[in-house]
């Protein structure tokens, strides 16, 4: 499957929705975290899978803000599981010439959290291929309030004029700052659902929503994906007559 895509047709940016670990787990007759932990080996194939292909962006949306409402016991097992998912996976970041960087409020992410980050970070910073994005207490809502904000404190402050204010000024106040919007977006378990994520930067994503749980998802789940993705046409408001001319 991977000779069938088209190296010059490749997204930039992939942005995936990891959704299904729960619903795996009780179909094998476990708690919730067990899926969480065998979803490891998914983010894993997903990012050799992108870094192979040459794909430049990778965003996995690991923590939405409303997350933080699930059974203490669940989220302290995932912070629990994230710091020793980071640490066990540096050695595979840097295999792969892989950079990680982060959107979203870390700052309110446990403290041993936020150094296994930072040293990830350190330590991959120097990479050149794929960036992989991870979202951590992150909702799109949140970050476009987080936008606001920011645009009124400078104009009130006088930085910044009304008349300057356009889509491009905007999205450099958005956490994804240098970071091209995505061209696909994958949300797995067959959810219809972008569950406030990147709400700006979706505006024209193609959306592909597999039935597979996210812990059975596999290289060539990515495969299929993308090989969708070169089947449509991305007309962004013209008509196919317009693109052709």
């Amino acid at each position: 499957m991977k000779e069938l895509i088209d190296p010059s047709n490749l997204p930039q940016h992939i942005a995936v929705i990891m959704d299904g670990n729960g619903r795996w787990a009780k179909r094998q007759g476990a708690a919730r975290v067990f899926g969480h932990r065998n979803a490891i080996k998914a983010v894993r194939e997903v990012t050799e899978g992108c870094a192979e292909l040459g794909v430049k962006f990778l965003t996995l949306y690991a923590f939405s803000t409303e997350n933080w409402n699930r059974p203490k016991f669940e989220v302290d097992a995932l912070m629990t599981l994230l710091v020793h998912t980071i640490r066990g996976e540096i050695k595979t970041l840097m295999d792969n010439n892989v950079r990680l960087t982060t959107i979203g409020n870390t700052e309110s992410l446990p403290s041993d959290c936020q150094r296994e980050l930072a040293e990830a970070m350190r330590e991959t910073s120097g990479n050149t291929g794929l960036t992989l994005v991870l979202a951590l207490s992150y909702s799109g809502r949140w970050e476009i309030l987080e936008a606001v904000r920011q645009i009124a404190t400078d104009v009130s402050n006088g930085r910044l004029a009304m008349s300057e204010i356009n889509e491009s000024l905007f999205g450099s106040y958005l956490t994804t700052d240098g970071i091209p919007d995505p061209e696909l977006m994958i949300r797995t378990s067959g959810e219809m659902r972008i569950s406030n994520f990147m709400l700006w930067q979706l505006a024209y994503s193609e959306l592909y929503m597999p039935d597979v749980l996210w812990p059975d998802f596999r290289r060539n789940h990515l495969y299929e994906a993308i090989l969708s993705y070169q089947q449509r046409e991305r007309r962004f408001g013209k008509t196919s007559e317009q693109l052709v001319k």
